[in-house]
């Protein structure tokens, strides 16, 4: 590469992370409807500099939402290995809460229905989801009609909690989790109506 192209490589570069970083704060706090124009003032660039990164508006939605899904997915095969699956299956609901309430699943599926990428990145997360619920629920941690997708619509609660309430503390969500988590338990369990759903 010449000398002269790597401060301008090195500025892209810089500049699609500011931009990712921007996205992901307007879209905690306005959803998937925050503007392309806000994005690029949180950044500190202009609007053209975001269209040149991303062509349009739901391409950086997808990027935002893939990574978050990504991020989530490697943490559950990462943890699959782990010889407690109680502890692993606790620690996974614990990353999801968290990135949840950064992002809610709302704003996470509206981005894999305009993007086959981030579609097949959270069908491979409600797989790795499943594989550490078999796990706890072999081990008797967990009752038998629980299911990966059901665990993981159960975080969204703990969003719902919060968002309730008029002034939450930062670890809120950490008390309705642990609620949750002690309600997959087989213990005084009683039948579920219904069947759990397929798809997130």
């Amino acid at each position: 590469m010449p000398p002269a192209a790597r401060p301008a490589r090195v500025d892209a570069v810089r500049n699609r992370a500011s931009l990712l970083a921007a996205a992901e704060a307007e879209f905690a706090e306005r959803g998937i409807d925050a503007s392309v124009a806000d994005i690029a003032h949180r950044a500190g660039v202009a609007k053209g500099t975001v269209f040149r990164h991303f062509a349009t508006k739901d391409d950086l939605v997808a990027a935002v939402a893939g990574d978050r899904l990504a991020r989530l997915v490697a943490v559950a095969r990462r943890l699959s290995e782990s010889p407690d699956s109680g502890v692993a299956l606790r620690e996974f609901l614990s990353a999801a809460a968290e990135i949840l309430q950064q992002q809610g699943l709302a704003f996470l599926r509206a981005a894999s229905e305009c993007n086959p990428v981030v579609a097949e990145i959270r069908d491979q997360l409600l797989a790795s989801a499943g594989v550490l619920v078999d796990r706890a629920r072999r081990d008797g941690i967990v009752r038998a009609d629980v299911t990966g997708a059901d665990v993981l619509l159960l975080t969204c609660a703990t969003v719902h909690s919060v968002a309730a309430t008029s002034n939450p503390t930062p670890d809120l969500w950490r008390r309705y989790l642990t609620i949750i988590i002690d309600g997959l338990r087989p213990e005084g369990a009683s039948p579920l109506p219904g069947p759990a759903p397929e798809r997130l």
